[in-house]
This record gives structure tokens, sequence and C-alpha cells, in this order.
């Protein structure tokens, strides 16, 4: 029988570097933990000047406070709850006034709860395409501007590969995420006349503390190692990996489209 080997980590100071992100204005939704925490400590890597929502306070005031020694821009985040748009869209309009225009969006926040499909009421359908899907089309529509006035800019999404499994228990979550790469191909053919990319980052099942406590049984976990073809978890770093060179001008050419990190899950 063949061993099997997992890849490697790569270390923080052999990573790839993207000289276009450096001093780039980039927002990141769902920024203080997770894959978002991951995104926001890549990009102040990078150089880039970083805002970020969370309705995690304590949490993104940490990273905050962890990221901002020897950061080139100390990363800024303010709370809010992207349920409501109209706070949504005066939060945007305030990290544009103090640092300008959007040019980097990364649509990362959401909330995967499970659900029983008889147990779903009309009021926690809405609830969860707002938390799922709603906010990311109004932060797009709030950036636009300021990328087509800068001649250009990226809006990234954070899709799910749960939908292309059709897991259980999370009906509502893979309507959303399954609703998003429909929305990115149409926003990255409304927008990509004003030089705007748009696509999708399609993570598997990630490394974070919430999936290890929603994945608290082994016998789940390895049943997914066992459908991957890569056999280790895929890690916050590695998202964010993926999202840096889609950022970057070196993907100058890559839009509409779904690209996975997902260490083949099928």
């Amino acid at each position: 029988m063949t061993d099997i080997i997992a890849p490697k980590t790569v270390p923080a100071d052999q990573r790839a570097r993207y000289p276009s992100l450096a001093g780039k204005h980039v927002l990141v939704s769902g920024g203080g933990s997770g894959i978002g925490e991951a995104l926001v400590t890549g990009f102040v890597a990078q150089g880039a000047r970083v805002s970020f929502i969370d309705v995690a306070v304590e949490a993104s005031e940490a990273l905050v406070e962890r990221l901002t020694p020897g950061a080139a821009h100390a990363p800024r985040f303010a709370r809010c709850d992207l349920r409501d748009i109209d706070a949504l869209h005066a939060t945007i309009a305030g990290f544009e006034a103090e640092s300008g225009g959007i040019d980097v969006l990364v649509n990362n926040a959401a909330n995967d709860d499970r659900h029983e499909v008889g147990t779903v009421t009309p009021a926690y359908w809405d609830d969860r395409m707002a938390v799922n899907l709603r906010h990311l089309f109004f932060a797009a529509q709030a950036v636009a501007p300021s990328m087509k006035a800068a001649g250009g800019g990226v809006i990234l999404n954070l899709g799910s590969i749960s939908w292309h499994l059709a897991l259980p228990d999370i009906a509502l979550y893979q309507t959303a995420k399954a609703g998003i790469e429909g929305m990115t191909r149409a926003l990255a053919r409304d927008l990509g006349g004003d030089n705007i990319r748009v696509a999708t980052v399609v993570p598997g099942g990630i490394k974070t503390p919430r999936q290890d406590a929603l994945w608290h049984d082994d016998a789940e976990t390895n049943r997914m190692l066992a459908a991957q073809c890569l056999k280790a978890r895929v890690l916050p770093d590695d998202v964010a990996a993926l999202v840096l060179f889609l950022a970057s001008d070196d993907a100058r050419m890559c839009t509409a489209h779904e690209y996975f990190v997902d260490a083949g899950w099928r």
C-alpha cells in the first residue's frame, strides 16, 4: 500500500509577494476570524491598506493589535451587521472617505448554520439570504463607482464546495452559495467594460475553529479526507494564497469563473 504524503505548508517568509498589491485599498468582510483573519493578515503582509468588517468586535480588535506593529499600513476595523444594507453602505463610504476608493473587495462573510428542510420559515429564509448572499451584491454595488473612477478593480466572492457536493442540512446556505457563482458571472459581464474583474473562490473543508466544532466527529473528518485527492486539511492560509494571487495584477485576465482550493474534494 502506498503511503499517503500530505502537502507541506509554506513558511511565511517563502510565500509569494505581489508588488501590485502594495498600497492598494482592500476591503474584507468577515475579516475578524477564520478565513477572513487569514485574508486580512495576508493583505497586510503584502503592504496593502486593509479595511475589514465584522460583528465580532473582540476578535477583530485583537487582530488589529496583533498586525499593526511592523505593518506598512495598520489594518482598520469597523463593526457592521451586513444584514443592514444602509449600515454597510455607510461603513464603506466611511472607509473610502478616510483612505480613498476601494481597489479590491473580498466578500468573505457568511454563516453555515445547520438546519432541516422542514424547519425553515420564510423569516429564516430571508435571514439566511441576507447573511450569505444579499450583502455581497450591495457591497459590490457600493465599491463599483470608485473602481470605475480608478480605471479598474477586483471583486472576489467566497463560495463553497458544499453545494457542489450536495452536503446535508445546509440547504439555504448551499442555495446562497450557488447564487454567488451566478452573480459573479453576471457582475463580471456588467462591470468588465470598466476593467473590474469579478471571480469566485471556492474553499473546501477549511480547518478553522468553527469547522472543527462542526466536524467534531473524527469519522466525519476521515470521510472528507478520503474523498479529497490530497490527504490533508485545507488551511485558511491556502485560501488566502489563492485570493492574493487573484487580487494581484498577475491575475489580470482572470475573471467570471470559479477557482477551487479544496484539495480535490469530490
